[in-house]
This record gives structure tokens, sequence and C-alpha cells, in this order.
């Protein structure tokens, strides 16, 4: 940050101090609010301006900022951090997240009530102290987690940037860049702040970016400084520059800038989005680019679009937390009835046992109703918190060690950032996925192509790239569609807006603002159809070593309306051709009667299509010289008309466009990344539907959506293409009326495209449940030009009004958003960098690995982890209750039956294990079986295995266990001799042969729980007794040597040499066990689920896919869904012609600083480029 300066006049804006600072801050949030609605306000007028004024009446309209000099404000610094905690802030933060916690929040309360004195029967640190270990252990846990994270922001934080400085160039920190300072950002280096573009390596200033890591677009985009600061190219220039820049407050909105740039206190020249580099973008095909910092750090448009990090807590812990809140309610019920049956317990002997009565207080309920509080209170286990967190991470360790999340290409692996929602995992419905560098690999490759009605591309090398010696062979042995072969390879090298750029070392780069245009020059260099210069009037292309110069007359530009773009050249021979590429339904319309291979180019058109590739028809006409030159008068008058130039100019190209001869269609693949589409179809198959969140083109997201299988070449599409909120409503008022009432909020066999204007109303108050039933009446959704605010939008949107579990996937800084909006959010290590992975829950190499990750280990977790819960608060039920029945036995006097240290032991040795076993090594079915039948995953989707209901009938279970193993236990030692001797027990006797058969119940329901029966479930079940068993023998013949267990001295042998408790160790557990045993048995006879089937098969080593088919079937769409599917297809708009139209290649930038057609017509590829 820059300091304040002493001394000389300060800005205005500076003279009232502190207050006024804290004004602009808050302001500032104002403008951003505003700014979410497109109501951004603009810089100040020249008269103000001329008086350094920054507000207008209270609201305070720009920033103003001195170019190389020191500021008069503090800014914003270029620290940025996705971690959770600071040193400050963990304290509070870490403690308020885990007293969200309900079992934290209770234990707290009944170690405060421990400490009162006179109160407790366990004494006063039996919870305080477990509950401090569990506190300590989730603060190592956050720390370590977010240490990772401190890490990620360090590698961004610390790379190193170019900056001037007193005078010199220095490497500096990108943390440490301040606001004013000039930066020299090299080729292929992202930008460290916003800047304002001051001068570049290129002509006219001009420079490309690609802005994938923002808005999704990989088309390269051009950016031009002002010409007032263009000639700056070397040090001294950039000392001497005295320039002030005003502009608007830091905003999130990507695509608008206003501001004002003042040289030597001359008149202020415009500034616009068009000379803003946004932090985050690349350079492309650019040497260096100076610009000057003008946001920095979390002021940046692209922090603006992202959300601090969220706590996110799992679905099933809120559940729990739920049902723990019924389990207070019981509990406080229990303490409640307990003390007032001990209060008319006293009442009633008071007379007659006086010697008791004179001993306790008259007031004593108050005290009686904490003690059972206290009593009851392990009711809800407090080692469960510190089970699932020991669980958690060990399941996430699984993730992260898992061979078959590692991509072997970039040697990067799967890792779980977080291990708290493991168990979210498992319950996934939605996917919201970004498109570029997630679903697609940002590669564009020529593949095939249709020629004279001829097919090429079946060949293709290792590489994936076009390598069919048969096209170029057409022509060597002059073949009869020879000279239609050579025209339509000519075209691949001039019709475009490609800018050849020769290196030193004689290697030929190419400059495009379009990857697919980029290919296909690519393609025909590779076919030795190279273009190799450029100048303002000329292209130069080399045909097979010799060289042919094309004199360039006009080029009539792409737009999306057009869905064409034309050039018009005359050869070495004086001939006027003009070359059109576009849209398969434009060119079609434009052809000359009766061609030749129009039939056939049109079923290659289709097959391209159907393989998902993005074609473009070629066409090209010979013009006659008078008749170009009576077009061209036209064409300048269009050009040069003050009204409608732009349609003016459209309808001229027209004119010219026009009896056309067909040569061919290209096919380039906008490759996917590996088995994208099989991964969609398997989410699909588990249930989870697939949005795709993308900020590219309409007709690009579509055709990625048609390559990657979320559309299908049948599927109708609804388009919310609307330009007003009227218009919006009005849409979606039709389709929702469409649907009817029984089919909204199902999902149909529809797809729904919406751009991000659309998308800008349809999520305002008064339409956002409209638009929410529309999507949800359809199977697919695409968001297309959507800002990533506005993709967490989405998120949100279904998060909060929908019983549904969230995912949201990307790699680029733009997804940052949705990925913290989510309930999970998957980052992918990809080329865009590592902002997405840094910020999310669990990083991935590739798209693919979702299939896993869910399948398997989200569907394990989730069971693994709902069975804990049960079984932990099965056990603790089972034993604690057992105090409420010695209760009625003992007066009501809150007496315990168990010692104390057994008591506190249970938990934390005696059924530690079992817990374990269930979280870590059962399942259901196998991973390849996880894998290959997706349906599997449709129960853990759908909460089957948590839910009130299970959770009650395990506490139900529980209390009908803790009920016989008591009054089975008593009653035995009521009906006869324990032992031969004749002596009788205790009450601590009694307590260690119920404990002993609570310990051989509860390790043999763990048992029960279990799928599959490992060596491990073996192993924790008798190891528990036996520890039992053993500790046991020592603990009472410890004292006194040790003075502790005075009371149970020598019960080891009274216990173990009494017939009664070994007869009731063989009778008591299995009594209390033989009605779980019985339904378990009808369960898994009569009522077996899909995954019980599947894993009875594999027990049998045979093949489930039949029984798979089957559950597949009785699910399939219903009648009336096929019905509407049928509507929707005769509602559909069919060409009346045979041809349909298809995703075609085009991808520049519209309406841009300055067009690339523009840039051509300055741009000489043989002028020598600066090296500075």
């Amino acid at each position: 940050m820059a300091s304040i300066p002493t001394g000389p006049p300060r800005n205005p804006e500076t003279q009232t101090g502190f207050i006024d600072t804290i004004r602009r801050h808050l302001l500032e949030r104002r403008i951003n609010r505003a700014a979410d609605e497109h109501e951004l306000v603009s810089p100040r007028t020249d008269d103000e301006a001329a008086s350094g004024t920054t507000e207008h009446g209270d609201q305070v309209l720009s920033r103003t900022l001195s170019i190389n000099q020191e500021q008069s404000l503090k800014f914003c610094s270029n620290y940025v951090r996705s971690a959770k905690y600071t040193l400050f802030t963990f304290l509070p933060k870490f403690l308020f997240e885990q007293f969200r916690k309900y079992t934290n929040v209770f234990f707290l309360f009944i170690t405060l009530l421990q400490q009162i004195p006179g109160v407790s029967p366990t004494g006063k640190w039996t919870t305080a102290v477990p509950l401090g270990i569990i506190i300590l252990v989730a603060a190592i846990k956050e720390i370590y987690e977010d240490y990772k994270r401190h890490k990620a922001d360090a590698q961004v934080n610390n790379a190193e940037i170019l900056v001037l400085r007193a005078g010199i160039w220095a490497q500096i920190r990108c943390r440490d860049l301040r606001v004013g300072e000039i930066v020299k950002v090299f080729d292929d280096q992202l930008v460290p702040a916003d800047l304002v573009l001051l001068s570049s390596s290129e002509p006219q200033s001009i420079c490309y970016i690609e802005t994938s890591n923002l808005d999704g677009e990989t088309n390269l985009k051009l950016r031009q400084a002002i010409s007032q600061t263009s000639h700056l190219d070397n040090t001294e220039e950039m000392v001497n520059l005295d320039a002030k820049v005003e502009c608007e407050l830091p905003n999130r909105n990507l695509y608008e800038f206003t501001g004002n740039m003042k040289i030597r206190k001359n008149i202020p020249y415009p500034l616009g989005p068009d000379q803003i580099l946004l932090r985050g973008a690349q350079l492309k095909n650019t040497r260096w680019v100076y610009g000057v910092a003008i946001y920095t750090g979390h002021d940046t448009k692209l922090l603006q679009n992202s959300n601090p990090a969220i706590m996110k807590r799992s679905n099933v812990e809120r559940t729990m937390d739920r049902q723990i809140l019924l389990l207070f309610i019981l509990l406080i019920t229990l303490s409640l009835g307990s003390a007032v049956a001990a209060q008319l317990w006293n009442n009633s002997h008071s007379d007659t046992d006086w010697y008791i009565y004179e001993r306790m207080k008259p007031s004593r309920f108050g005290l009686n109703f904490l003690s059972f509080i206290i009593l009851y209170n392990n009711l809800i286990p407090i080692s469960l918190p510190i089970t699932l967190e020991m669980v958690r991470l060990i399941q996430a360790l699984f993730i992260n060690i898992d061979q078959d999340l590692v991509d072997e290409v970039s040697n990067t692996r799967a890792i779980a950032k977080t291990s708290n929602l493991n168990e979210e995992l498992g319950q996934i419905k939605y996917i919201f996925s970004d498109k570029t560098g997630t679903l697609t690999a940002n590669i564009m490759e020529f593949l095939k192509c249709s020629v004279a009605g001829i097919c090429y591309g079946e060949e293709l090398s290792g590489s994936h790239t076009f390598n069919d010696a048969t096209l170029l062979q057409k022509i060597h042995d002059n073949h009869v569609t020879a000279p239609i072969v050579r025209d339509f390879l000519t075209m691949m090298a001039l019709c475009n807006t490609v800018i050849p750029s020769k290196s030193t070392e004689g290697v030929i780069n190419y400059l495009a603002s379009s990857p697919d245009e980029n290919a296909l020059v690519k393609a025909a260099a590779n076919l030795d159809f190279i273009l190799s210069q450029r100048s303002p009037k000329s292209v130069t292309v080399n045909i097979f070593g010799r060289e042919e110069t094309y004199e360039v007359l006009n080029i009539l530009e792409f737009t999306s309306t057009r869905k064409r773009m034309s050039i018009i050249v005359r050869t070495h021979n004086g001939k006027i051709k003009l070359y059109c590429k576009g849209a398969d339904s434009v060119i079609y319309e434009r052809l000359r009667a009766h061609q030749l291979y129009k039939e056939d180019t049109l079923t290659h058109l289709e097959d391209f299509a159907n393989d998902g590739l993005r074609t473009l028809c070629f066409a090209m006409s010979e013009i006659p010289e008078q008749e170009y030159a009576t077009w061209r008068e036209s064409y300048i008058r269009a050009s040069t008309s003050i009204n409608n130039r732009d349609d003016k100019i459209a309808e001229a190209a027209q004119l010219i466009e026009v009896d056309m001869t067909l040569l061919g269609v290209t096919a380039i693949e906008d490759k996917l990344q590996d088995k994208v589409p099989e991964t969609i179809s398997n989410l699909h198959k588990a249930g989870i539907n697939v949005w795709m969140m993308t900020g590219d083109k309409q007709e690009t997201a579509i055709n990625i959506g048609h390559s990657c299988q979320l559309l299908t070449p049948s599927i109708p599409l609804i388009i919310l293409n609307t330009q007003s909120h009227d218009e919006t409503r009005e849409v979606i008022q039709r389709h929702l009326n469409d649907f009817g009432e029984e089919l909204v909020r199902k999902s149909n066999e529809i797809g729904l495209i919406v751009d991000g204007k659309s998308l800008k109303y349809a999520l305002t108050f008064n339409l956002r449940q409209d638009f929410l039933d529309l999507a949800l009446s359809c199977k697919t959704v695409i968001c297309c030009r959507v800002t990533p605010i506005q993709k967490a939008d989405v998120v949100d949107l279904i998060k909060k009004n929908i019983n549904a579990i969230t995912m949201a996937i990307g790699d680029g800084a733009n997804d940052v958003a949705m990925i913290q909006a989510a309930h999970v959010g998957v980052g992918i290590s990809g080329v865009e960098g590592m902002q997405a992975a840094n910020s999310s829950d669990y990083s991935i190499p590739q798209f693919h690995f979702l299939n896993k990750l869910l399948l398997v280990h989200g569907s394990w977790s989730y069971r693994r982890l709902c069975r804990v819960i049960l079984y932990s608060f099965y056990k603790n039920i089972c034993l604690y209750l057992i105090e409420l029945w010695f209760a009625t036995q003992n007066a009501w006097s809150a007496q315990i039956l168990f010692d104390r240290w057994t008591i506190g032991f249970y938990n934390v040795i005696f059924t530690a294990l079992p817990p374990f076993a269930l979280g870590l090594f059962d399942r259901t079915c196998s991973s390849e079986n996880m894998m290959k039948y997706p349906e599997l995953y449709r129960t853990s989707q759908n909460a089957r295995m948590f839910n009130f209901k299970v959770f009650w009938l395990y506490v139900v279970n529980a209390i009908y266990h803790s009920f016989l193993l008591f009054w089975l236990t008593l009653t035995a030692m009521k009906q006869d001799v324990a032992w031969t001797s004749g002596k009788t027990s205790d009450y601590l006797l009694l307590g260690n042969m119920v404990y002993t058969y609570v310990i051989v119940t509860v390790c043999l329901k763990a048992g029960l729980m279990s799928e599959a029966w490992t060596m491990f479930t073996h192993l924790t079940m008798w190891v528990s007794v036996i520890v039992w068993a053993v500790l046991f023998c020592v603990y009472t013949n410890v004292w006194p040597h040790l003075d502790i267990g005075s009371e149970i001295f020598g019960e080891d042998l009274m216990l173990f040499t009494s017939g009664v408790f070994w007869m009731g160790l063989l009778f008591v557990p299995i009594t209390a066990l033989i009605l779980d045993v019985v339904c378990k048995v009808i369960q898994t006879t009569c009522f077996m689920s899909l995954e019980e089937k599947v894993r009875a098969l594999e027990i049998q080593n045979k093949d489930p896919g039949s029984l798979i088919q089957e559950a597949k079937e009785r699910s399939s769409l219903s009648e009336k869904a096929k019905l509407l599917k049928n509507v929707f297809k005769a509602r559909r708009k069919v060409p009346e012609t045979d041809t349909r139209e298809h995703g075609y290649a085009f991808s520049q930038e519209e309406h841009g600083v300055i067009d690339q057609s523009e840039v051509i017509k300055v741009y000489d590829s043989r002028a020598t480029k600066s090296q500075k």
C-alpha cells in the first residue's frame, strides 16, 4: 500500500481524514451492490475533475490515482487469501464453528453443571476432559487443512513480477504491487492485478489476452491502449509519464469499466473495458505490455466475483443435530420424570425412613433434576465427534492414496482438502460444471473434412491430428476433384483473420482471436498450404514451396447474426474470388442451383455433427470485374453511412454472397477431456443432474453439450434468450403452461439453454420461483455467457430451494464463487491455474475422476459414516439407559450402577474399535460393481441410511436391549445363590456383570450391522471383549498398590467364579439380539434392497447385470413424460429444406475495442517487431 505523504497539497478527498476513509469504504460497498444490477455510476465531469472533487452529494463516484507517484489514499494491497483463518481470527471463528454443533453445546452445558458442588454423581471432569480433547483434535485438523490453503496462497502472492520503481525495473513479489505502479507483463504470463494498458509490443499497441480464468472463454480477445500512451516503449518515457487515472470504484462487473486518464493536466482521455487487462487474464501472442495497476488484491474484479470461504457442514451432520435436539428433549423429560419420582419417593418414605429424610434438604428437587441430567447425559455420545473426525480423516486418506485417482500424464492425484464433507459425496443430486478446462481440454483440433462430396480424415495420427494423405494425393494425381481440393485448402489458409508471426529461428507462430481459425490455419500448413505473410493489402500463402500472393480487397466480418465471414481477393492471375465460410444453414441458402456434391456433403455434415464436431461450410464464387466494381460502390456507401451502419453493411454483404459453389465442410473437435461423455452418462444413471455453466457463447455451449452427451440430437431445446424483464416473464410462463401442472418440476427429456442476460432477469425476486420451476422441469440446463457471480447465484437457487445436495466443479478463478457456494466444491488442477483447486473441498486432475470419487468413495463414505453415527448412539443408549432402570431400584437417588472409570473407558477403549470397523472397512458392493452400475448410488443419494425413521428405530432398539440386559441380569441374581460359598453381591458387582453383557451385546450388534465381515470386523469385535476382560482383572487388583478401585477390589474373582454369570453370558446377549437376527433374516430374504441383491450375487460370483437392467426398466420414463417429449418435438422449428443447423466453429469476440479484421488492415508481418 502507498503511504500517505506529508507536505505538499493533498487530494481534497483526504482532507477530512479518517471519517472520509471510512465513508469511502462504505460507499464502495454500496456501489458494488449497484454494479451487481448493472447500475454502475460514471466518472466525474470535467468540472469536478478540475476541482479534484470525488463526491457528489453524499456518494463517492470514483477513485483517483497517480501514476508513478505516492497515492494520497491507502488502497487495498495486492495480497489475496483463500484460507479460512488468520492468526487473529482463528480462535473466534473456530470456536463459533465448533459450538454450532449441538453436541458440543450440550457437553459444554454438562461440564458447567458438573462444577456445581454436590450435583454431579460422576465427578467434575468426566465430561470436561473429553470435550477439551475433542476441541483440541478438531483445532489441529483445521489448522492443518488451513495451512495447506495458506501454502497455496503463498505461491500466488510470492510470484515474481516486473515493476517500475525509483526509475528502474525491479523484480518484486506479486503481493507487494501497489496501485499506480507500472507493470511489465510478458507473453503467457498472468496479469497480476487490474491494469490499464499503456502500450504493447504489437502495432497500434494492441494485445491478445485469454480470459478463460475469468469467464471461461478460450478465444483470444483484443485490447488496445489509447493513442496518447501507445508510443511509450522504454524506461525513460515510463519514468517521465505524468498522469492521473480516475475510474469507478471496485465492482464485480467483468464486462464494464469507465474511467479517464489525464496526462500532464490536459483534458481527460476516456478509458473503457477495451483498455483494461483484468487480473487472472493471460497475455497471449504478445511479447510484452506495459500497464498501470488501478485495482489490486481483493479490489480486482476477479476477487470481487469471489465470495469469502464459508464454513460447510454436511447434511448428515445437520440431520444428526436435529436428532440430538430431540434426544436432548427426551433426556430432559427423563431427568424431570426421575426428579419427580425421587420427590414422590422421598415424600412417601419420610415417616418410615426418617434416617434418609433427615440427611436430605427439603429443596433438593432442583439439584436432583440436575444430577439426573448429568447421569443421563451420555445418552448423547461425547466420543462421537472425535470418532467421526478420525473416521473422516482416514476416509480422506483413502481418497488421497487411491491410485485410480492419479493422472499419469500430469502426475497429479485427487486430494481431499477437507474431510468434513466425505459423506456429502455420496448424496449429490445436482452437479454444476464449468465448460472450459473442466469438460473440454482447451484444445481445438482439425479432425475431418468433406471436399467435393468425399470424406477425409479417417486416418488419424497418434497426436490426434488430421493426417489423411489421400487429400493431397487428389491434387498430385490431377483427380477430377483436384481444383476443388486446391481451392478448399487455399481457403483454409486464406479466409481468416490470423496473423503469421515469424520468430528469429524462422518458425511461424499464428496470432488468432479464434482458436477455431487457428486450428484451420495450422491444419492447412500441415498440408503444405502455409499462411506465411500478411500485409495491410495482401496475404501470401506458400503452396507446395511456391509463394502465391493474394490482394485483399474486402473482408466481410463474422457476426453472430450473419453466422459467416467472407474475404474477397484478387488472385495472381487477376481473377476476383470470394471465399465464404459459415454455418451450414446460411451457406446452403446462398449456393447456386444444381450443386454437384450438395447431398453427399450434407450427409457428411450430419455425421460430423453427430460426432460432436464443430462444422463450417466452405463456398466460393468468382466475381466479374464490373460486378465487383458496382458492388464496391454500394459497400463503400454502407461503410460510411451515419445511421444504421452495421445493418447496411450486412445488407451490402448479402448482395455479393450469392450464387456460390460449395467446396466442402470442415470438422473441428473442441477436444473434450478423457471419458467426459462416459462420465456424464454414468452420473445421469446415478440420478445426478448435470448443469453446465459457462461464459462461452450460446452456440459453443450447445455444441459442447452435444459433444459430452448432456444433449442428444433428439432432445428438444428451450432457449431463453430475452432482452427485457417482461419478455423473460412471458417466455417462462409460456413454457410452464406448456408443461402443465402435472409435469412441472419433473425431470422431462427437455434441454434448457439460458444466456447471461436472460438469467439476470430470471433471478430477480419475482421471477426466481418460476425460473426454478422451469429449470427443474428440464433434464439438462446450460447457462451460457454467465459471470462468476451468476454461476454462484444459480447454485444458491437450487441449494436454498431444493432438498438436494449440490456440487460445483471447475478449474479457473471464475469458478471459485460457485465452488464455494455449493455444498461440495471440486476443483480441477488444470491449465487455467490452481485458483479453483485451492478454494475447493476436493481437487481432482480430470473430470472423469468424478466417477470413482462419487460412485465409490462418496457412496462408501456416506454408508459407513451413517453406520458409525447410528452405532455410536445405539451403544451409548444401550449402556447409559440402564441407569434409568437401576434408578427404579435405588429410590431414584441418582446412584450410578457402574464404576466411574469403567464408565469413562466405555467409549474410549472397550467399544472404540467397532465404529472404526464400520466406518472404514464395511461395504455393500465391490468398487468394480459400484463403478459398473451407477444405479447403486441412488440409495445413498436419497438418504435412506440416515434419517428420522432410521435413527429412532435404532434408539428404540437400544432401549429394548438395555431393558433386557438389566432386568434379565437382575432377575437371574434374585432367583438363586450366585456363589457356592453363599456370599452375596453388591450393586457394583451387579453393574460389572451387566457391563460385561453390554460389551458382548454391542460388539455382536456391530457384526450384525456389518455388510462385509472382514478380518478387521472380527478383530474389533472379539478384541474389544477380551480387552474388557483383561483390564477388568487388572483394575480390580491394583488397590492398594494404587489408590484407585478400592470399591471393586477382588470382584474379578467373584464374577468369574459365579455360575449365574457364565450362564447369563451365554443366554442374555443372545436373548437381547434374537429379535435383531430375526429381523435381519426377514429383511435379507423378503425385502432385499438392490445393493443387497447385488451383494448376494457377488458372493455367488455372478454378474448382476440382468438385475440392474430390471431395476432400470421399473424406473423408466413415465408415459406422460414421453408424450410431452413428442409434443415438444412436434413444436420445434424445423427448416423447410432438408438441412439443419449445427454447432459452427466461430468463437471470435464481437464488438470489441478493435476487430481482428481491422488489425490485419494495418498489420505487416514483414516488419520487425519491438524487442523491448
